[in-house]
């Protein structure tokens, strides 16, 4: 685990036996060295546990279609498998796309350039991008608006960044069912499930990221699986499991799980038999500043009051209204 030293008092003595332990950097949420090991793993077999990355991609490039504009060099910030490639298909909106992964497994498979690249420390120039995607990666990143203002300097003047991430409704359901086996099991309860943004600080955090035109909203995708035990092996093979870095690194205990299935089977089953999980994705869109965007007005521009659209009257600050 990352964390601080502090180096003792002057004049302090250090006895031989002392030794010191790293302790948890409490400004990182995530464990992101483990988040890389499986993400190398995720790669070997991605192919079987793809369909929530397809599913958001062709969702993101959707909103694509939604721009009049063509952009001739991209980035893929977080490709996975080629998702986002593979949704642009035949699309003539994006001349170059780069690739740039976490992993170098996923690197590696991409179709055309591709780097490996940490979301929290981008390694590009400022203004080198016209357009930036990223699916299904930045819900992992410990300094979320500290990414944003990264991809913001990355992006030309009008540029554009559309991104994809998973939101705090997401897995909601396992959430309450591991709550409650653990509380009935082991009477206590330990982070088990990952939290992420919500959607009323999403446009925020792409404001103070110095993004205009700031927009987010959301949607959730609802899948069903033949059981708990099934979506949480469905969650390790795609590398998403929990990596909270206050986890408990021990393996949790069987009788903890099998009832943390049971119980998700009683609240959550299906008519199909099946149990629902939901994953909430924010889709976020700004664009890198340029005089040539629409400005608010200043205070008293406007043409017209609003008291004459209002057809009311119009009274100063702290004039008193008589009621009859």
């Amino acid at each position: 685990m990352p964390g601080r030293w502090r180096p003792p008092l002057p004049g302090a003595t250090l006895s031989p036996y002392i030794r010191f332990v790293s302790l948890p950097d409490p400004l990182l949420a995530f464990d992101r060295a483990t988040l890389r090991i499986r993400r190398e793993r995720a790669a070997r077999d991605w192919d079987r546990s793809s369909f929530l990355k397809r599913e958001i991609a062709e969702r993101l490039v959707e909103r694509l279609d939604d721009v009049r504009r063509s952009f001739p060099l991209a980035l893929d910030l977080g490709c996975h498998g080629d998702e986002i490639a593979t949704a642009l298909g035949q699309r003539k909106t994006v001349g170059h796309l780069l690739r740039a992964d976490l992993g170098f497994g996923f690197a590696r498979r991409a179709q055309g350039p591709a780097l490996v690249a940490d979301e929290e420390a981008l390694p590009f120039a400022a203004g080198r991008f016209d357009l930036v995607l990223s699916a299904m990666s930045l819900h992992w990143v410990n300094d979320l608006p500290g990414a944003l203002i990264q991809i913001a300097r990355i992006l030309k003047p009008d540029g554009l960044f559309l991104g994809a991430m998973l939101g705090g409704g997401t897995l909601w359901q396992l959430r309450q069912a591991l709550a409650a086996a653990e509380s009935e099991i082991e009477g206590g309860l330990s982070p088990r499930v990952s939290p992420f943004a919500d959607l009323r600080d999403a446009a925020g955090l792409l404001q103070r990221a110095g993004f205009a035109l700031p927009v987010a909203d959301g949607e959730t995708i609802e899948v069903e699986y033949d059981s708990a035990l099934a979506l949480m092996r469905e969650l390790g093979a795609m590398g998403e499991s929990n990596l909270v870095a206050e986890r408990r690194r021990s393996f949790t205990r069987r009788a903890t799980l099998l009832r943390a299935a049971e119980i998700y089977g009683e609240r959550f089953a299906q008519p199909s038999g099946r149990i629902a999980a939901s994953f909430e994705v924010l889709f976020l869109h700004g664009w890198a500043p340029h005089e040539s965007q629409p400005k608010p007005l200043k205070p008293g521009a406007a043409a017209h009051r609003l008291a004459e659209a209002l057809g009311s009257t119009e009274r100063s600050a702290g004039e008193k209204v008589q009621r009859g």
